[in-house]
């Protein structure tokens, strides 16, 4: 499977949660629980079920920074890292954080929110990701 999404990260279903409609998908990713809200027609179709291999799946464009160990949001997914490289463009940057075990997250944010937040290689952050923005794969 090859993919235009930065953040791809092999995991093991954990849990599954069915839903009228939808259901909230477990992988575990080094010890981390991520979280994916998918449709249950997807959940069928890949077979999901505990202990399958599956990769969650996340554009760097739905992955939000911000500082410190976890914040009171509605987010699901928030994992705490270190920032090891930011690679400021024109008007965006890509913000790498280590977190996960041994996984780098990308994230795609404005320069401004650089700034603002003062990011740096070498920083604490916090990557957060909406359990709707995490698609599942398997191979």
């Amino acid at each position: 499977m090859k993919l235009s999404a930065r953040n791809q990260f092999q995991g093991t279903v954990t849990k599954i949660n069915e839903g009228a409609v939808n259901g909230i998908v477990t992988l575990d990713v080094c010890g981390t629980p991520v979280t994916s809200t998918i449709s249950l027609a997807a959940i069928h179709e890949l077979g999901l079920e505990p202990g399958k291999n599956a990769y969650a799946v996340i554009k760097a464009t739905e992955v939000m920074v911000g500082k410190g160990a976890h914040l009171p949001l509605s987010a699901r997914n928030q994992f705490p890292g270190k920032v090891i490289n930011v690679e400021k463009g024109a008007v965006n940057s890509i913000v790498k954080i280590a977190a996960l075990g041994s996984n780098v997250i990308s994230a795609t944010i404005s320069n401004a929110a650089v700034e603002d937040l003062g990011l740096k290689p070498g920083d604490d952050a916090l990557a957060v990701i909406k359990a709707t923005s995490v698609m599942i794969g398997i191979d």
